[in-house]
């Protein structure tokens, strides 16, 4: 199968399951993402002046202000993308589970803290240096999956993701990241809608971050699952849970 192809298929599967799926993953997004969406609105009016080359002060809050906002962006997707991988693979045998029995099953612990590291690591690489945190944001990308597929430890769920993405770079970057940026920019135009129906207000900045981000990070969140099963699938390791709706030909090189 060409790359081209590979890539293709992946889009389009995530088209299929984000229709026939959409239901219980918004109500999932909703329970996750509004108690994110008042965190990042605190943080999206945040505005970083002009610096004085001689005081740290103003460095440090820059640095500060660029951090915040970075991690609420990104807070929460690693741990959707865990719980989407439970609301989406059951044995062939068994239906799909339900948002209380997804609830249930999520290792919350380990999915927080996969989380919070993911989002620390990526802001370093930006702050430090932009490319790094772009590496650190694909070669992570699928640690979420990880924990719930395979039940691994934080270290061994970004381990494990290094792994599968390795030898797939450029495919998972051609996936995640233009989803990442398009999440973006729809979110910059449902803000600048709300806030001009409701102005300026912190409810108009809450609704607004919260509705973008309920609708829009499922669909990172199918990309994601979709690529580790189907990396896990070409190491000839196919996870026993997968749905029979998401299974693929295993991606050959």
């Amino acid at each position: 199968m060409s790359f081209l192809h590979r890539l293709g298929s992946i889009y389009l599967r995530i088209g299929r399951t984000y229709r026939a799926k959409a239901g219980s993953l918004l109500l999932l997004a909703t329970v996750i993402f509004v108690p994110i969406g008042f965190l990042d609105a605190f943080t999206t009016g945040v505005e970083v002046t002009s610096l004085d080359s001689f005081s740290l002060v103003r460095l440090a809050a820059a640095i500060g202000a660029v951090a915040a906002i970075a991690m609420t962006g990104l807070l929460g997707e690693v741990f959707y993308s865990g719980a989407v991988a439970v609301s989406l693979t059951h044995p062939a045998h068994e239906k799909p589970p339900s948002i209380v029995e997804v609830a249930r099953r999520l290792d919350y612990r380990r999915l927080i803290l996969v989380d919070i590291v993911y989002v620390a690591l990526v802001i370093v690489g930006l702050v430090v240096f932009f490319v790094p945190g772009i590496l650190v944001f694909v070669w992570f990308g699928l640690a979420g999956p990880v924990v719930e597929l395979e039940g691994e430890s934080v270290r061994g769920a970004l381990r494990r993701s290094a792994s599968l993405v390795r030898h797939n770079f450029w495919l998972v970057f051609l996936i995640l990241a233009p989803v990442e940026i398009l999440g973006d920019v729809v979110a910059e135009l449902v803000g600048d809608l709300v806030h001009g129906l409701l102005g300026e207000t912190f409810l108009a900045t809450w609704l607004a971050e919260s509705a973008s981000t309920i609708v829009f990070t499922p669909i990172f969140a199918i990309a994601a699952v979709l690529l580790t099963l189907d990396l896990i699938a070409s190491k000839g390791e196919t996870d026993s849970r997968e749905s029979p709706s998401l299974r693929s030909a295993p991606m050959s090189a």
